[in-house]
């Protein structure tokens, strides 16, 4: 059983290995695409396998486990005979309500944290309320990879993540600026941009607003508009 991971090769029945080399899949082997986690870890747990992934920037996509042809097949029949069962449709549902709950918390927790985060003063508290609406249904779905999503860091981080990046793209024009393609130099913009909705969040936080067109108010006007 290998514990290693490999990255596709350049014919569908091949694989490179970490040490770069090409390797053919036995002809008895089948590739098991991504998708049923469930069967996936069934199949590498009974046995040889190989994992392929990918890296594409910074990150890894799965594509699929190769193993005996054999084994996926008696692995995928027994599982759909257990989900065929009354006893999996009910865990099923269980579960699928567990996750609805759980979900629910944390976005009530989240709004908190960002309302929390935002500390505005007391006369804009029905902005500061509308502010943590509107980021947390962006940043919260399950799926979404956002920074609300990771568990790496505190609810507080993420939820002060979360508001800058939504400035970010809604309140600042970063979306539609070139940024030359220098090592840094997107981070950089990104740092200034940071900077100057941390400096409008302090107006409102002292109770004085923006004093003119204000880029948030637009921004969640325009928020409001969508739904």
């Amino acid at each position: 059983m290998s514990a290693e991971t490999y990255s596709p090769g350049p014919s569908p029945d091949t694989v490179r290995a970490p040490d770069g080399t090409l390797l053919t899949a036995p002809a008895d082997w089948s590739l098991l695409p991504p998708g049923d986690a469930a069967l996936t870890r069934r199949v590498k747990a009974a046995g040889d396998h190989w994992v392929v992934a990918e890296k594409r920037g910074r990150k890894m996509f799965s594509r699929g486990v190769w193993a005996p042809a054999a084994t996926i097949a008696r692995i995928q029949a027994d599982l759909e005979t257990e989900r065929s069962t009354e006893s999996f449709a009910k865990r099923k549902v269980a579960d699928a309500q567990r996750r609805e709950k759980v979900q629910a918390e944390y976005v009530e927790d989240f709004h908190g944290a960002v309302v929390s985060f935002l500390a505005f003063h007391s006369a804009h508290a029905p902005l500061a309320q509308r502010f943590a609406t509107a980021v947390t249904e962006h940043a919260t779905p399950v799926g979404s990879g956002t920074v609300a999503r990771t568990k790496r860091i505190p609810i507080e981080r993420r939820a002060e993540a979360a508001v800058i990046a939504w400035m970010r793209h809604q309140t600042t024009a970063y979306d539609s600026m070139k940024i030359p393609r220098e090592k840094g130099k997107r981070r950089e913009v990104r740092r200034m941009l940071a900077q100057r909705s941390k400096e409008l969040l302090e107006q409102y936080r002292r109770g004085v607003g923006a004093g003119g067109p204000c880029p948030l108010l637009t921004a969640l006007q325009a928020s409001l508009a969508d739904h």
